[in-house]
């Protein structure tokens, strides 16, 4: 569709200025046939990019269907695909809100394969951010929070959000194009709907300009949780350990939490201001053998100084296996390095088991030498020990025994053992040789 007019509308200049779309991209577009997606559909067509739509039914209410026809029939006349589809399965559980937007993302992941899109374009725009901004306030938020939403994650973009609705409004009547009007945009049950409605009008006829100040006051918020994502990479790329969160300013160390626990697979934004309370408290110094439970099935731990986020009982690993070889006391501090004349097997822990550990003062119990070092309670029955005899000889990654230790230098049993539960300090971590 050609332009109308000589001067950019300003709903194409911020299109153009959010950077977040390339010309040579694909484009999906998520089109719910209401003003903002309507007005973003025919934008990114007007500008010359490749754009496919698509359109997802929640089937929520009588006649949700008519939405969908609409939206074919505004892209046939564009002559742009479109892919549809309506939900057949029941609804998640917890706050139908919720449960409908991860159907939708969910659709649209699948709609930008099948598309072969770069890039999916959500239609939030200025008025979004704001009222995003005051729900997180009056739910209690961060820096994370204050910025409203972010301009991309991941292959999802937001390039209106510099746009606002009365600029929509305005674009789509000089064109001539009339949107559906979503009747859940009018359903005070909403706590949005509320905040659009009652909350931000009465603060701007009180103090005319705030809602536009809401919104610079967001961009700023975003423009430095930016920079505060970048240190926590960085820091992460490092180690994930409890001592870098430990050390690290409060939000760096809740943002390391939300990048660790999205690369482990967990869906954005699903982590609560009490998920990462919970998660930061675990990363404080303290007895280790505790998690916390996250969305998707996930669980937070820190092993010894590792912080994990794993799937129970998603355990694939081999089986356990002990490596013992001659040795004349080399210094690999990976490796036990026991008495010669041990006979020594692998088993697992039960009732009472006790040692004396290398470096440490008297004899201890294996559950205290496991909450020492952080190991989960979920990971201690499946935490192979090297025995000799019936004695507790080593407990891999963790300690060994002071009376079957040998000294450097002196003719060795090298043992290893392959395939303990988690990642955690290597023995160089612990005490040093009996003198």
């Amino acid at each position: 569709m050609p332009s109308l007019e000589t001067t950019p509308h300003p709903l194409l200049l911020g299109l153009r200025r959010s950077g977040l779309i390339a010309s040579g991209d694909r484009v999906l577009v998520a089109v719910s046939g209401g003003p903002d997606s309507t007005a973003l559909l025919l934008a990114l067509d007007e500008e010359g990019h490749a754009v496919v739509a698509a359109h997802y039914d929640h089937a929520l209410q009588p006649g949700s269907g008519r939405g969908a026809d609409h939206v074919r029939g505004l892209c046939e006349r564009l002559g742009v695909d479109v892919l549809i589809e309506r939900r057949e399965s029941p609804m998640p559980r917890g706050s139908v809100q919720a449960g409908a937007r991860t159907l939708r993302y969910e659709f649209l992941e699948r709609a930008r394969a099948r598309a072969g899109a770069d890039v999916v374009a959500i239609a939030h725009t200025a008025d979004d951010v704001v009222e995003g901004v005051v729900l997180h306030l009056l739910r209690g938020c961060g820096l994370a929070g204050l910025r409203g939403m972010p301009a991309r994650r991941g292959v999802f973009v937001r390039p209106l959000l510099s746009v606002w609705r009365s600029d929509v409004a305005d674009y789509l009547h000089r064109r001539g194009i009339e949107a559906l009007q979503d009747p859940a945009n009018t359903n005070d049950a909403y706590a949005r709907v509320r905040v659009r409605r009652d909350i931000l009008p009465a603060l701007e006829r009180d103090r005319p300009g705030i809602v536009r100040r809401f919104h610079q006051a967001a961009i700023r918020a975003a423009a430095l949780q930016e920079s505060i994502s970048g240190v926590a990479g960085s820091a992460l790329e490092a180690g994930a350990t409890r001592s870098a969160v430990a050390s690290a300013p409060e939000p760096v160390a809740a943002e390391m939490m939300r990048q660790l626990y999205a690369r482990a697979g967990g869906a954005q934004p699903s982590l609560s201001r009490a998920h990462l309370t919970a998660m930061l408290r675990l990363a404080e110094a303290g007895p280790g053998g505790r998690g916390v439970d996250l969305p998707g099935g996930l669980r937070f731990r820190i092993v010894g100084e590792t912080m994990q986020i794993v799937a129970p009982n998603a355990d694939h690993r081999p089986a356990p296996r002990l490596e013992v070889s001659a040795c004349d006391g080399c210094g690999d501090m990976t490796a036990a390095h026991l008495r010669p004349d041990l006979e020594l097997h692998l088993g697992y822990r039960t009732p009472g088991l006790t040692m004396r550990p290398l470096g440490g003062r008297g004899t201890r119990k294996l559950q205290d030498i496991f909450v020492d070092a952080r190991v989960p309670r979920e990971d201690r029955d499946a935490w192979p020990l090297v025995f000799a005899g019936d004695s507790l000889a080593v407990v891999p990654g963790i300690a060994v025994s002071a009376e079957m230790a040998t000294r450097v230098g002196e003719p060795s049993l090298h043992v290893t053992v392959c395939g303990i539960p988690a990642k955690v300090e290597s023995l160089n971590s612990l005490p040093g040789e009996p003198s």
